[in-house]
């Protein structure tokens, strides 16, 4: 505790403002635990860069993070990247504070003499990685905590390419930035070193948005009733002229929903990976007869999408479900065009589902698999400048099409999702028979997640725990089945449990823990990177004779999970 009380006290000096000074006294007066979770470390860089609470401390989003992140930052620039001049472009989302932390980033890296384009007002995050390479830039950051709840944010870090960095910039950042004290950040801008950008980006972006996202000629784009939700976010200054430019009418937006608004005052969570969160846009789909829900989250990388299924209900599809139904009708697209000739392939992670990879292998393409977070996509276009990316996905509700965006993009994959639902309804088909007639020419996967959170020191350790415990004492069977295999990603082995053979995972190390059965069957582990949680996946498979019969094998597959989640003692 003494120790925490003196780095608390640290913010007492004449380097933190006096509006910080009193949030500190405070507290310390007070005698407030809160401390201890503000103080007791630093602020980390995860899988999907620095995401935390807002306030003063060490362990929060504030104007001196941020200050610090961007003066390690442009102190890395800076010694690696020998240019006259320095380009970075800076975005930011709906959120409280977003605006104003973006000022004081662009502050600091001009008064490192480097030259910042900064968006006017909110933009959505694949926009961000668009503008870096379409501007020409050596690093891009955009302010935002995604689907957080509102007391969030947050700073992503992306580099010349377009994507999130990835090693060896993210640990060379990381060095620069722990290597600083508070006192060395550069505030005092350079106004001239500052332009303010909007709307020739804008129409690039769109632009390129409707190119990679409505591949199909002659298609009805009029006869599909779209109901769309930008909850609260940024997306509504790209959706829905998207949509429009390719040719959509039938646009029916949530009004409740339209505003941006960092409170996310109609819903829950901003996330649309909760059924709950698409409720007012269901009911509305529902009122007028639509054929798809689309919603996206507050800094529109991620979309959810709810269609009609046999009955005519509307049923909300899961990442995986997307992403596999956008993959076929990519691959299918590129095989009906002859552009396929060995040297393509998609993207994927460990924790999403196999399936995608199975298409792949139906049309001789590859899938490369890559760890959680679409930084490591990216970088699979990066690496291998000689191969097309058709396209790739993540089960967390995130897909990229092409590569001119170098991150999952809510707004390019909300046109292929509408583009995927128009042609299937000109031919008699939807997008939802579209998924069973994929499971039944394949087998029906269904993935199911859990998320446990854990919050401060004391959660931190649990969630160590409770991998330790999967790590050290492997599970021996899954309902029954025996598990055949454990990948443990930190250690780079997979290990056969029933021959005691070991092989090398070649991918970095990283605290993700997946048990295979011969069947198929599989539970990941792995903590959040940007969230004080553990997330347990769970797949498991079989064969589906025809469509009519999906809701009881679906059933079925629902009940298996749920036997293994209480088998785990995790309900």
């Amino acid at each position: 505790m003494s120790k925490i009380l003196d780095k608390a006290k640290q913010w007492l000096t004449a380097t933190f403002d006096a509006e910080t000074q009193a949030e500190i006294q405070q507290l310390i007066a007070t005698n407030s635990t809160d401390l201890d979770d503000r103080f007791y470390k630093d602020m980390e860089f995860g899988t999907g860069g620095m995401r935390g609470i807002m306030g003063a401390g060490t362990n929060r989003i504030n104007k001196y993070t941020l200050g610090r992140a961007t003066q390690g930052l442009s102190n890395y620039l800076i010694k690696n990247i020998k240019k006259e001049q320095l380009k970075v472009v800076i975005a930011f989302d709906c959120r409280h504070n977003s605006k104003k932390f973006a000022k004081v980033v662009a502050d600091v890296f001009s008064a490192n003499n480097i030259k910042v384009f900064l968006f006017e007002d909110l933009r959505a995050t694949p926009e961000l990685s668009f503008a870096v390479r379409h501007l020409g830039c050596d690093a891009g950051i955009v302010l935002t905590a995604s689907h957080n709840p509102p007391e969030y944010n947050g700073y992503k870090v992306y580099w010349a390419d377009g994507g999130q960095i990835v090693p060896p910039h993210d640990n060379g950042i990381i060095a620069n930035v722990n290597t600083l004290d508070f006192s060395e950040i550069k505030f005092d801008a350079n106004e001239s070193l500052i332009e303010v950008i909007g709307q020739e980006v804008d129409e690039a972006f769109i632009e390129a948005s409707v190119k990679n996202g409505s591949l199909s000629k002659n298609v009805d784009r009029k006869n599909l009733k779209i109901v769309f939700t930008s909850l609260h976010g940024t997306s509504i200054v790209s959706v829905p002229d998207a949509l429009k430019k390719a040719g959509y009418t039938d646009v029916h937006i949530v009004e409740e929903q339209r505003n941006p608004d960092g409170d996310f005052p109609t819903v829950k969570s901003p996330n649309p990976e909760e059924p709950e969160a698409l409720e007012i846009a269901t009911d509305l789909a529902n009122k007028i007869g639509a054929d798809i829900v689309i919603g996206t989250d507050p800094d529109c990388d991620r979309l959810g999408v709810a269609v009609r299924d046999l009955e005519g209900n509307m049923k909300l599809m899961n990442g995986n479900q997307t992403m596999v139904v956008m993959t076929q009708f990519l691959l299918k697209k590129w095989k009906n065009e002859g552009k396929l000739n060995g040297k393509q392939f998609v993207g994927s992670t460990i924790v999403s589902t196999e399936l995608v990879n199975d298409l792949a292998a139906n049309y001789n393409v590859e899938t490369k698999v890559g760890l959680t977070g679409f930084k490591w996509i990216a970088k699979m276009v990066r690496d291998f400048p000689e191969l097309d990316f058709i396209g790739g996905g993540e089960e967390s509700f995130g897909y990229m099409v092409g590569d001119f965006v170098r991150d999952k993009d809510a707004v390019t994959s909300t046109l292929l999702a509408c583009e995927v639902a128009a042609l299937a309804k000109q031919n008699g088909s939807s997008f939802y028979k579209e998924l069973l007639d994929t499971y039944v020419n394949n087998r029906f996967y269904k993935e199911h997640l859990i998320s446990i959170t854990k919050k401060g020191m004391d959660g931190a350790a649990e969630i160590q725990k409770m991998l330790s415990d999967m790590r050290n004492n492997p599970i021996k069977g899954i309902d029954g089945e025996k598990v055949e295999s454990l990948s443990d990603y930190q250690a780079s082995t997979r290990k056969n449990l029933i021959t005691g053979e070991t092989t090398k995972i070649d991918l970095p190390k990283s605290n993700v823990l997946i048990y295979r059965t011969k069947n198929g069957t599989r539970i990941a582990a792995r903590p959040s990177g940007t969230e004080p949680k553990i997330k347990f996946y769970f797949s498991v498979n079989t064969s589906l004779d025809s469509a009519e019969n999906a809701d009881k094998v679906e059933a079925e597959l629902d009940a298996k999970i749920q036997r293994i989640i209480k088998e785990m003692n995790l309900n």
